[in-house]
């Protein structure tokens, strides 16, 4: 057992407190959509770790929307940090 490993498949996955319906609605409640000059529509694809102390870390974009969607995504996901995933 390595503590510093990120591993990918494991038995019980990380819960957020109040299960998926609560995620979305605090991702939804503290995501501040970008003005922007043209239309855009479309999804920002992100991967982040989340430590054995149920914070966030290495979030990063796999795929890309526009720049100034792809920064909120990434901004709204480290908001997490404030309430702490279950384990």
């Amino acid at each position: 057992f390595d503590e510093n490993k990120v591993y990918e498949v494991i038995e019980e996955m990380p819960k957020f407190p109040g299960g998926d319906e609560k995620i979305l609605k605090f991702i939804s409640d503290n995501i501040k959509y970008p003005n922007t000059e043209s239309c855009v529509q479309g999804r920002v694809i992100v991967r982040f770790v989340v430590t054995k102390t149920g914070s966030i870390e290495n979030i990063e974009v796999v795929r890309s929307l526009e720049p100034s969607f792809d920064k909120e995504a990434v901004r709204a996901l480290a908001t997490l940090n404030s309430t702490l995933i279950s384990l």
